[in-house]
This record gives C-alpha cells, structure tokens and sequence, in this order.
C-alpha cells in the first residue's frame, strides 16, 4: 500500500516547528544581552570572589529580555554606576570586597565611557592591565591595597583628563613612570607604599594643577631633585621612607602653597635649609628619624601657621630657637633624642594650642618653665632623661586634661605640685630617678583612669598615701628606694587591680595589711623594711601571684599554706624575717616555683622530703637552728642519737672546737698567703636582682668551683659559658664576661641595666659577681632548647605566629622600655631559647655591646647618669631590626632561607610567598595566606638596606599585633 507524501512529511513539519519555537524561547534573552553585560560576566569569571560579594552579576533565568533594547542590564548590579538612561557605564567601584586574582589585557576595551575606575582594598595580583590607559575618560582610577607587581606600565599619560591617581600599597618594582608628569589635569598622585626604585623623576617638578603628592615607603634613591621646588600648587608631599642620598634641597621653599611636608626616616643629612622658612602657609612638617646635623632654623619662628613640628631622633645642635615663642598655632613639638642642650624658651609655655611637648633624651638643662600647662590644654609631657633642675611647674594641668607626666632621668627636685591632685585626666605618672622630698601630697582618689605610677629612687617622706587605695584602675606602683618614705602600707593598698607594687628600701614599718580581691597581682616586693605582724592567709586571693620579695623585714608566724598553694607563684624570697614552725609541704608540688629562700628565720621541724626540696642548696635554709632534714642536717628523734647535754657529747664540742680552731688558723694563713700573691684581681663582690636570693659571691662561685673557699681564685669552668647549680638547687646559666679594670664601671652600669630588664619574653638576668678583672653573668635556664634545634620541625602556623610576636615582644621591650634602650647585639636563632610552656624568650641580649664597650676605642656614654644613648647603641638597634627580619624567614621557611635581604631582593614578592605557603602547607585560598603575607612584608621592612629606613620595633610590633588580637 502506498503512503501519500503529504501525509508521510506532516509529522516531521510539526516536530520541527515545535523545536524552532522551544530554541527560541531559550536563545532570545541571550542574544538580547548588552556587550557590557558581557563584558562584566567575563570580568567575573576571571576574578576571585572570596565572599561572594558580586554574587548579583547573573542573568537570572526568568529575565524577561526578550529583545534587544538600549538599556545596560548590568546597570542594577553592585559596583555598576550608568548614565541617567542605564545606556553607559560612567562608573566601577569594586573597592573593599575581597577580591583577588588578575586581569587579562582586554578585560576593560569595552568600558571606554568609563569615569570612575576602583578597584582598591582587594588582593588583585600580577601586572596592572595597560588597556586601562585606552579609557580617556578616565577622572579617577583608585588601584590601592592591592597587590600589582612589577614595572608600573608606561602609557598612562593617554588619560588626559585623570584627576586622580592612587595606587598607594602595591608591590610594584622598578623606576616611577615619568609619563605621568605629562597628565596636565592631575590633581591626586599616590605611588607611595610599594618598591619603586631609582631617583625620583625631575620631570615631576613640571605638573601644573597636582595637589598631593605621595611617594613614601618606597625604595627611591639618590638625590631628592631640586626641580620639586617648581610645584606651586602642591599643598600635601609625603616622600619620606625611601633611601635617599644629599641634603634637604633649598628649593623645597618655594612651594608657596604647601601645608604638609612629610620626608621622615629618608636618610637625609646636612643642615635643615633655612629657606623652608618661606612655606608661610605650612601647618605639619615632619623630618624626624634623619641625620640631619647643625642648628634648629632660627627663622623656622616665622611660619606662624605651624601646627605639627617634628624633627625628633637627628643629629641636631645647639637649643630650641626662643623665636618658636611666636609659632601660636603649634600643637605638637617634637625634638626628643637629638643632642640639643640649653634651657626651653619661656615663651614655649605660652603657647595656647600646645597639648604635646615631647623633648626626651637631649642635654638639657636648667628649670622647665614656670608658666607650662597654664596657657594651653597640655596632654602629652615628656623630658625624661635629660639635666633639668628645679620644682615641677605648679600649672602644668591647670586646664585639666594632662594625660602623660613624664619626667623621670633628671634633677628635679622639691615636692610634688600639689595642683597635681586635680588633674583628673592623669594615666601615667612617671618621675623616678630623681631628687624629689617632702610628702607625696597626691590625692589619688581624684584620678579616675591613672594605671601607671613609678616615684622610686627619690628621697620622698611621709609615707605611701592612704588613699592609694581609691585608684581603681591603677596596674603599676613603684615607690622604691625611698629611704626616708616610712609610713606603713595602706590597708587597702594590696586589694587593687595592681599588677606590680613595690616599696623595696623604704624603711616602711607597721603590720602586713589583710589581702583584698588581688586577683591582678602578679609583683609584689617589700623588701629591706620594717614589717611586722604575720603574713595573712588572704594572701589566697592572689591567685596571679608571681612573684614575692618580702627579705630583710621583721614578720613572724607561721609561712601560710595559701603562700604555697598559688597556682603562678614563682619566686619567694621571705629570709631575713622571724618566721617559725614548719615550712609548707606543700611548696614541694609546685610545678612553677623557681626560688623559694627562707634562710635566717625561726623554721622548725623537718624539711619537706618532696624532691624539690632535696636537690636545693643548703643556704637556703642556713639560720634556722632547729631546722633539719635534708638538706640540712639529718633530724635525729631516736635513742640511737647523741643527747644534747651528756658527757660524751660535751666532749666531743670540745674536740671540735680544738679542731676548728686549728683550721681557722690554717686558712688564714692561706688566705693571707693568696691575698698577697693575688690581691691585683680584686675581692669578688655580688649583685643580686629580682629574683635571687641574696648569696655571697663566694656562695655562688663555690658553687661552679671544687674549692671549699673561693677568694680571688677564679672558679675552673671550661669556655665562656657553662650551667651551674646554685646553692638554693637553681639552675643558671654561667656566661664569663672579661673586662680591663678602666672599662669596668661602664660595663657594670650597662649590667645593671641588663639585670633590671624584665619581661616575659627575655631570659631574666639573676645577678652576677665580678672583680676587677672580670665578671660571672648568672641567667635562667631554660631546658626546651633554642630555635635552632626547633625551627626545622614543621609546626602550625598559630605556633610560629606565638613565636614571632613573642621575639617581637621582647627586643620592642628592650628598644622602647629600657632608657637608654638596651640593643641586643646578637638576635639569632641559638639565642631564642624557649620555656615549658614554649614561649620563646631572648637570651644574650646586651652581650655584643659589653664586649665592644671594653675591647672598643671608647667609653660608651650611654647610662642613666648621662641620659645619652650612644651613636654605637643607635646602629645596634637597627642591626636589631635587620636580624629580626632575617628570624623571621627563617621561621617562616623550616630554617630554608637565612638569608632575608638576599631572598627578598633577588626573588620575587610572588615567588617567596608561594614557598612560604608550600613551606606551611597553606592552600593558595586559605585565609591564613594574608596574615603570612603581611609577616612576610615585616620581614621585608626590617631587612631594607638604610637602617633610617627599618621601621622601629615598636612599629614592627605594631604591624604584627594587628593580624590578631593579642592576649
């Protein structure tokens, strides 16, 4: 049967047409698609959205875009700014949206209409896409914090109507583009924060309409160029933290309209130019941390508008211009740690504006004054360390809001201002190493927010005030060394939120006072006074206790088991008292007591058999007759004992006594035979610090000696450093320190000031004892071992980050917290040591500066007395800095690379940082990679070539503290 044909094609005819009309539907929204459109979706698939913040660039099934028409669909997306009919695309802000990745050259053709262009606060990588400079358009393009590398690409004068260029914190290498000079319109220039390299261009002297400029944190070098004169319209430069080469160009003044000049930590030498003078409009000039020489412009008295003066940390002469008399708008003055001397111009007081005097660690001298903080609302008073004399001005806070009194390191003398108590506004108070008298006449109940009060080493009367107690946030109360203070201690003094109160040598009387709610205090010592009474059990609410020094007093009673049962408690030092019974056994299970001396009390009853007690020295326990037990005397109860009194025993006293008489007589002879043969080495003498119990030298050195008696014998160690077991069972480590006799007293105040520095993250110098020929360091011992033998093990990166902050923490310590600062001279990785709980802690720290401070050609200057840290200390520091950047490497790497400058120069930012990653096993999208990415850029910073251009520590610390929230 044959089919007709019409009928056999019908069904093929309506299956056909039902599939055209079903592929329309599904074809004619895309083709209906705006190539802008497109070209964002394209833009997206090449970018890395951490946190979906362009989750809304999609074309949503159910569009509705059946046709072509002349509107942008991307207009309503976040980021996207159209013209008022959504026909152009006029803007892109895609700033501060965790973005990453890199462009392709052509992602941007299709934007020509663009006038706004940011792409800042992301993680954007690798080069700037030149197509870029095809938009003319172009009023604003905003690259900032991101992370574009290499040569910053030439043709950017193409947009000839930019008004604003930042890229500010890149990583972009190689020459500035000097093209950029040729932008007529430009307004905004920020190249600054990357490692742009070469001169700056003299062709960016030639902008004609440019209002800021920027080029700071960068590697520039050689001569800043005098054709930066010419910029007349510039009113903002920031060009410091490079490395340049010459002086402070004179031409600087003529930017007639210039309002903010900033060329700090820039390397610069010679005078400061006179002819800044002429910048009549200037408000902040900023020239510290250069080698800038000679005197302070007397004409610099001219520029009435200044507000912000900082030439801190030069090498400036002479006195502060008394034409600064006239500068009425200044705020802030800033001179600290140059060589500057004579007296502060009177007229300095009267300035009404001024709320920061910062003028610290210069040559000084005379009265401050008397007028300063009547006439302007002063906040921040530093002079420390300098020669001043005389009374503390009685309006230094008469306007109420002085915030920081700094004062300590001089000569003042008098009381203290008794205006002092009204000013509320006080946090810290700092005037130790002084000549203070009279009562301390402070009403501290009026100082709502003071945390830090240091009065020690002066000659105060009168007593601790009793209203101590009304200072609720007060964490630091030094008053030591105050012989005359006396007094008693306030009853309430111990239930503050303090962590450290000490009142050592202050011939302070009466009864201990009850402990309050002490759960913050970590230091306590009260030493050397006149306290009686008994220890309270409250001493249970201490619970943070540390450290308690109460030696050379007059307590008794039993020691409370509370004392023994702290769970912190370190060091105990209670000899010298009237102490009875029996010593707590419960000392003996304390896993954090490092020294625990209880000599020359009225102990009783056995010693503790923990083994604790047993590998402790014997002179821990001497003067405590009816004290026994080892390692003492056995204790005899028994009948198979001697009986005290029977005529057996009293002859054998007597056969003793005959016996020691003749030994006494034998050993003076030899004594007097060594003094005479050896009297040139000197007597040994001992010093103590916080921490120790107060051991004879001849106790220590017997301790590493196979000598009874160690006179002026010198003890037998091999090599320089060796452990030691003192006699209280410490541990120590023994480093041998020679001196020539006339390098001596330096030495030994520069030990002072090592044993003096305390903080958790520096091994604790202990004491030391020394002659005149040489000395014997004694320093904790930490049994975990040093970073060297720990750094090629892989660890988590929460453990290293521990470790880099914590080195940080201790040389910051040193650098800022110690005056003078004290360098450490040799920050390595077998000189980072670590505790039980593998806290690492500096070691050696000061070592390098006493071996050149005796085998060097001069005497070093640096000390208390002279408040003057030495130019040699200066550059320790900065070697500091460097040899901390390379630790950091090395930490970051297992120990790889050692060398930081070398790596960080000859290996790209990219390269380095996907070793690091692979070396911590951290995925490329992990979030740990910024917080290793910004360690590494410290690391970075502190390997710069110019040490002026290092940051200091305390910015480095600064930097790294900021990844997390510490503790």
């Amino acid at each position: 049967m044959q089919v007709p044909m019409g009928i056999l094609y019908q069904p093929l005819y309506i299956t056909t047409t039902t599939f055209l009309i079903f592929l329309s539907l599904i074809c004619v929204p895309v083709l209906a698609v705006d190539p802008f459109t497109e070209a964002l979706l394209s833009l997206k698939s090449e970018i890395l959205d951490h946190s979906n913040s362009i989750s809304d660039w999609i074309l949503p099934s159910d569009s509705g875009v059946t046709s072509p028409t002349d509107k942008i669909f991307a207009c309503s997306w976040s980021g996207v700014k159209c013209n008022e009919n959504s026909s152009l695309i006029i803007g892109l802000d895609l700033s501060v949206k965790n973005l990453g990745g890199f462009f392709s050259e052509g992602q941007f053709n299709h934007f020509t209409d663009l006038v706004d262009l940011n792409l800042s606060h992301n993680s954007f990588s690798e080069k700037l896409p030149v197509g870029i400079f095809n938009l003319t358009k172009l009023k604003s393009l905003d690259i900032s914090r991101n992370n574009f590398s290499g040569h910053f690409p030439s043709g950017i004068s193409n947009l000839v109507n930019l008004v604003i260029l930042d890229a500010f914190s890149n990583s972009f290498s190689g020459p500035l583009p000097k093209d950029v000079s040729q932008i007529e319109s430009l307004k905004v220039l920020n190249f600054a924060g990357s490692y742009f390299s070469g001169q700056i261009p003299s062709e960016f002297g030639s902008f004609k309409n440019l209002d800021f400029i920027h080029l700071a944190g960068n590697s520039l070098s050689g001569k800043i160029p005098s054709e930066l004169g010419m910029l007349k319209t510039v009113t903002h430069m920031e060009i410091g933290y490079n490395t340049y080469e010459g002086s402070i160009p004179w031409e600087l003044g003529n930017m007639s309209k210039l309002q903010y000049l900033d060329i700090a930590g820039a390397n610069l030498s010679g005078s400061i130019p006179k002819e800044l003078s002429n910048l009549t409009n200037l408000e902040s000039l900023f020239l510290f941390r250069n080698q800038l020489n000679g005197k302070i412009p007397f004409e610099f008295g001219k520029i009435i508008s200044l507000s912000s003066l900082d030439l801190s940390d030069n090498l400036l002469l002479g006195s502060i211009p008394e034409s600064f008399s006239e500068l009425k708008n200044l705020k802030l003055l800033s001179v600290m740690y140059n060589d500057l001397s004579g007296t502060i111009p009177k007229g300095i007081a009267k300035l009404p504006l001024l709320d920061t005097l910062l003028i610290w660690d210069n040559f000084f001298s005379g009265s401050l004054p008397k007028d300063l903080g009547k006439y302007s609302k002063l906040k921040y008073l530093d002079v420390s360390t300098n020669y001043f004399v005389g009374n503390i001005p009685p309006d230094i806070c008469s306007n109420g809001v002085l915030l920081k009194l700094i004062l300590f390191s001089n000569n003042f003398s008098g009381g203290v201002s008794p205006s002092l108590s009204n000013c509320s506004s006080l946090v810290r108070i700092r005037i130790e190493d002084n000549s203070f008298s009279g009562d301390i006449s402070l009403n501290f109940g009026n100082f709502p927010d003071l945390s830090y009060v240091d009065m020690s080493r002066n000659r105060f009367g009168g007593g601790i005030p009793a209203n101590i107690a009304l200072v609720s946030k007060l964490q630091y109360f030094n008053v030591s060394n105050n012989p005359n203070l006396g007094g008693i201690i306030p009853e309430k003094a111990l239930s503050l939120s303090l962590q450290n109160f000490s009142a050592t040598n202050c011939s302070i009387s009466g009864d201990f006072p009850p402990f309050g709610p002490c759960k913050s205090l970590l230091v306590l010592e009260l030493s050397m006074n006149n306290v009686s009474g008994i220890m309270p059990q409250s001493i249970s609410n201490c619970q943070s206790l540390v450290s308690i020094d109460l030696a050379n007093n007059d307590l008794t009673g039993h020691i409370p088991v509370e004392l023994a049962s702290l769970p912190s408690i370190s060091v105990v030092d209670l000899s010298h008292n009237g102490f009875s019974g029996s010593i707590p056994a419960k000392f003996g299970s304390s896993s954090s007591l490092k020294l625990l001396n209880v000599s020359f009390n009225n102990l009783s009853g056995s010693i503790p058999i923990e083994k604790s007690f047993k590998v402790m020295d014997s002179s821990a326990f001497w003067g405590n007759p009816k004290l026994c037990g080892e390692p003492l005397r056995p204790c005899r109860h028994g009948p198979n004992g001697l009986e005290l009194g029977s005529r057996r025993t009293q002859k054998l006293a007597w056969v003793l006594i005959t016996c020691g008489v003749v030994v006494l007589a034998i050993t003076a002879a030899v004594f007097g035979v060594l003094h005479f043969r050896r009297r040139g080495k000197g007597k040994w003498k001992m010093v103590s610090f916080s921490g120790l119990p107060r051991f004879t030298a001849n106790d220590v050195l017997r301790s590493f000696s196979s000598v009874e008696e160690v006179t002026d014998l010198v003890p037998p160690l091999a090599g320089s450093d060796c452990k030691a077991v003192l006699p209280t069972g410490i541990t120590v480590l023994v480093k041998k320190i020679e001196w020539r006799p006339e390098r001596m007293n330096a030495m030994l105040d520069l030990i002072s000031r090592m044993g003096s520095a305390r903080h958790k993250n520096l091994t604790r110098l202990l004491g030391f004892c020394y002659n005149k020929q040489m000395a014997y360091l004694l320093y904790d011992y930490l049994p975990n071992g040093n970073l060297v033998e720990r750094i090629r093990t892989k660890r988590d990166w929460a453990t290293k980050y521990k470790t880099i902050v914590g080195i940080a923490r201790g040389l910051c310590f040193l650098h800022h917290n110690c005056y003078p600062a004290i360098p450490h001279g040799d920050l390595k990785a077998n000189n980072i040591v670590f505790d039980e709980n593998m806290e690492p802690h500096l070691t050696e720290f000061g070592v390098t500066f006493l071996n050149q401070l005796n085998n060097g050609p001069f005497l070093a200057r640096a000390g208390n007395e002279t408040g003057e840290i030495d130019r040699a200390i200066k550059e320790e520091l900065y070697r500091d800095i460097y040899n901390f950047g390379e630790v950091i490497l090395e930490i970051l790497t297992n120990g790889k690379l050692s060398n930081a400058a070398t790596s960080l120069q000859n290996t790209s930012k990219e390269a380095l940082l996907r070793e690091v990653l692979y070396e911590n096993d951290v995925a490329p999208s992990n979030s740990v990679q910024e917080e290793i990415k910004l360690v590494l850029e410290v690391a970075s910073l502190c390997t710069r070539n110019r040490p002026s251009d290092r940051p200091s520590m305390e910015e480095a610390l600064k930097q790294l503290s900021g990844l997390k929230k510490q503790g």
